[in-house]
């Protein structure tokens, strides 16, 4: 009964802002992101936290400046989700362009499939789906929702123009088969994990354990790996999709030496972008919830 009236109340709300000019849709979606903040004292205290670990040397009122920013991002990337199914290929470019689209298209050419190097920043959902409007579908490593529902709705909203989910307990199995037929992937790896799903590598200075999946693929298939982030520009008053040369892949024949180096390097990536763009990060997820073996919990 509880799912399915969570699913109603995440049904009207999409469906009413979907309706809506984008203008005021995004101004519906940050108010409902600010909110949010104001009344969630514990992701409020996650986010805090995740701040003074990373900058320990900026004040408490610029950390929660990052933070609030960070309720408008995911305030706003909400909004264009409810506006999905009123974008095309046409009209899509009023929303989102493309920065670096030559190092996908170089990529892409090769033939070996290529696994997009992304994080929970900016509107990672217009990501895929901006990219599959252009005609360049591609598979999304995603975690299934608790609520049956509206996870069936929100995949629904993310394939609507050719791009399929791959569920993180089929992973592997997944991204070998896209690989092997030169297809696009997208992997999201700036979430905490666990052994033996994850390495420790630096993020910010301190240990965080993390997806060494992507590592794990692009040594064995040799797949391009590509960086790709949406963020957003407050001058173009749009979303950038943004794609960076191939990274070069460490290979020393070590093989576990190389999957930690190489998961080293793409998070060297992610956090270089959070530094960049420090208000559009989730900062409100404890990334470093696992700890190695003898150190204290940080939350």
């Amino acid at each position: 009964m509880r799912e399915r009236l969570e699913y109603w109340i995440v049904w009207l709300w999409v469906k009413a802002v979907g309706l809506l000019p984008r203008p005021l849709a995004r101004a519906k979606g940050v108010a409902l992101g600010l909110l949010v903040y104001l009344i969630h004292g514990r992701l409020r205290r996650v986010g805090m936290r995740n701040l003074a670990l990373a900058f320990p040397e900026m004040s408490p009122r610029n950390r929660r400046r990052i933070l609030r920013g960070e309720y408008i991002s995911l305030g706003r990337q909400l909004a264009e989700f409810c506006l999905f199914p009123s974008y095309t290929r046409e009209n899509v470019s009023r929303v989102v362009v493309y920065d670096g689209f030559e190092n996908f298209e170089r990529a892409y050419a090769r033939g070996k499939g290529v696994l997009f190097l992304t994080g929970h920043l900016g509107a990672w959902e217009l990501s895929a789906f901006a990219h599959s409007l252009n005609g360049h579908p591609l598979s999304i490593v995603m975690r299934s929702l608790d609520n049956p529902y509206v996870d069936r709705l929100i995949e629904r909203y993310r394939t609507m123009h050719g791009n399929r989910t791959v569920d993180k307990d089929d992973f592997v199995r997944g991204l070998l088969a896209a690989m092997r037929a030169g297809q696009t992937v997208g992997i999201l790896m700036d979430t905490n994990m666990t052994p033996p799903q994850g390495v420790f590598v630096d993020f910010f200075g301190i240990p965080a354990c993390t997806a060494s999946g992507l590592a794990r693929i692009a040594l064995r298939t040799d797949a391009a790996v590509v960086p790709g982030f949406t963020v957003w520009d407050s001058q173009l008053r749009k979303y950038r999709l943004r794609f960076d040369p191939a990274v070069e892949l460490v290979r020393t024949g070590d093989d576990q030496a190389d999957i930690v180096a190489n998961t080293a390097r793409f998070t060297g990536v992610i956090e270089a972008y959070v530094r960049r763009y420090p208000d559009q990060w989730l900062w409100v997820h404890r990334r470093w919830k696992t700890r190695p073996e003898g150190q204290a919990p940080l939350y």
